[in-house]
């Protein structure tokens, strides 16, 4: 059987359980409210949000939900991961655990800061170029 391939956020989440789909709905809220011009895309086969880049990835499984910020973000908040399984680019939390809205917030607004920072740091590379 052929895996499905999700081409909008909404056909991932009403694809998954009732508590998944509440899991993902109330990650999917905390993303937009942080970052309200953010687009949905799908990457990876999982929902993400860009903005000047990719910012952020979330998913669920049978036993966890994870949010994949990069790695950079995940040595940042370190100190407030403690007891989760935490890997380069992937933090796990327990399926039965309520989503941790402000962690998930200030990561995000951490991973919006990383984004605009790359982003002018490319301007001001290219600019560099042109007036050789």
């Amino acid at each position: 059987m052929k895996k499905e391939e999700f081409t909008t956020v909404e056909q991932y989440i009403a694809a998954q359980p009732e508590k998944a789909r509440e899991i993902l709905e109330r990650i999917r809220t905390c993303i937009l409210k942080t970052v309200p011009k953010g687009e949905e895309v799908i990457s990876y086969q999982m929902p993400a949000v860009k903005f000047h880049g990719l910012l952020i990835w979330y998913a669920v499984f049978k036993n966890h939900y994870s949010i994949f910020p990069k790695t950079k973000a995940i040595v940042a908040f370190k100190d407030r991961l403690e007891g989760l399984e935490v890997s380069k680019g992937t933090i796990k939390f327990p399926i039965d655990k309520a989503v941790p809205v402000k962690l998930i917030t200030d990561i995000v607004k951490y991973r919006l800061k990383e984004n605009l920072a790359d982003e002018a740091a490319k301007s001001k590379k290219k600019a560099k170029a042109k007036k050789k």
